[in-house]
């Protein structure tokens, strides 16, 4: 099934607006509430779980062996450890990134009392104090402390505007969308999966396409401490494609223009049928695509199969630098993808007893398992 037109306007103005909103693992609710009015403007039926992930779905020809798709909407961020007695804050970091990264990073505290910004300095953060040991200091969460922006002398200051163990901090994104497509800053993983899927919905119902079988769109909001996808699924999902970043570096296949298939990540292989359908709807549509294996790197898909989940499970990803620093991509991938998506929404069932969790052997897909024929077999000598 071919590929559909995509709104590259709204793809980035949808992604303008997931960055403007924090939403650190643990603090997600007023990008939840955002996802749902984008949703509801688009007519898409929806239901949201307890804690906030969402569940948006499509109707097609048959509700069983549904197809599903997700990204996850929470960034990473920071938590306070300690109310420091220098009238400082103490962090530990929410999800895994370097505290290379958070030195120099401008920021929002969500109190009891309210929101206050400030800034995330290393212990050591002045020259003309410090001299030469501003180079030194190891790189480290314990080196770093948070300086609000309050007139604040010690802890019991920090106490009486609110602050306490445990509040969430946001990172701002600072982004920048550039005029050659290429769009830098902190949270695309994975605010830029989730504008790939809105501009994927918006081009499936614009253009009335016809699902052979439901498809879920799904946004989760705790992928970055590892839970992401476990518990949004429904029993008549049967393949879930994870849209989120892939890491562009050296030793990587990844690349920020096109599609790139991940094969692998540190959770093991992605599904052969799965996969290898995907690759071919990028060959048929002539989609640039490569294919690449992430070892330190896992996703929502792994989450699903670890919940229990029998689904079959596929990773695409936007070829990302610098990944959970401060990230650049380009609107290329991002388009791709989307293209990919809704080309794989239209397309036909190839396994059809996937629509049952249990059946007979029959319908049960192979793998090519013969010698490839490399040579030809000589000729008989002459007698």
């Amino acid at each position: 099934m071919s590929r559909l037109t995509i709104d590259t306007v709204y793809l980035k103005d949808t992604l303008a607006e997931l960055l403007s909103i924090a939403s650190p693992t643990g603090y997600t609710d007023t990008i939840v509430r955002a996802a749902v009015a984008e949703l509801r403007r688009l007519g898409v039926e929806m239901e949201v779980t307890r804690r906030g992930a969402i569940r948006a779905r499509l109707r097609g020809k048959s509700a069983r062996g549904a197809r599903a798709m997700i990204a996850h909407l929470d960034t990473l961020g920071a938590q306070v450890k300690m109310l420091k007695d220098n009238g400082r804050l103490e962090l530990v970091p929410v999800g895994t990134w370097s505290a290379r990264f958070a030195e120099g990073a401008r920021v929002t505290v969500f109190t009891d009392q309210g929101a206050y910004r400030g800034t995330i300095l290393p212990l050591k953060a002045s020259g003309h104090v410090f001299n030469d040991e501003i180079d030194t200091q190891p790189v480290a969460w314990t080196n770093l402390e948070l300086r609000v922006d309050l007139p604040v002398r010690g802890a019991a200051d920090l106490v009486k505007f609110g602050f306490s163990i445990g509040d969430l901090v946001a990172i701002d994104p600072q982004p920048e969308f550039m005029d050659n497509d290429f769009i830098v800053s902190r949270h695309l993983d994975d605010k830029a999966g989730v504008a790939i899927l809105f501009a994927t919905l918006e081009a499936l119902i614009r253009e009335k396409a016809e699902l052979p079988v439901d498809l879920f769109i799904l946004f989760s909001i705790a992928e970055e401490v590892g839970i992401g996808g476990a518990s949004v699924l429904t029993d008549d999902i049967a393949s879930l494609i994870t849209v989120d970043n892939g890491t562009s570096a050296p030793g990587q296949a990844s690349a920020e223009f096109g599609v790139t298939i991940a094969m692998a990540d540190q959770a093991g292989p992605f599904d052969f049928h799965l996969t290898n359908k995907l690759v071919k709807l990028c060959q048929d549509n002539e989609i640039r695509y490569q294919k690449d294996i992430f070892r330190y790197y896992r996703s929502d898909s792994a989450a699903a199969l670890e919940a229990g989940w029998d689904v079959r499970t596929s990773l695409v990803a936007f070829g990302i630098d610098a990944s959970h620093g401060y990230e650049r991509i380009h609107l290329h991938a991002l388009r791709s993808i989307a293209e990919l998506l809704t080309a794989f929404a239209q397309s036909p069932v190839e396994i059809a007893r996937d629509k049952a969790h249990f059946s007979s052997i029959a319908g049960f897909p192979s793998q090519p398992m013969e010698d490839a024929d490399v040579y030809p077999a000589p000729e008989k000598p002459p007698i």
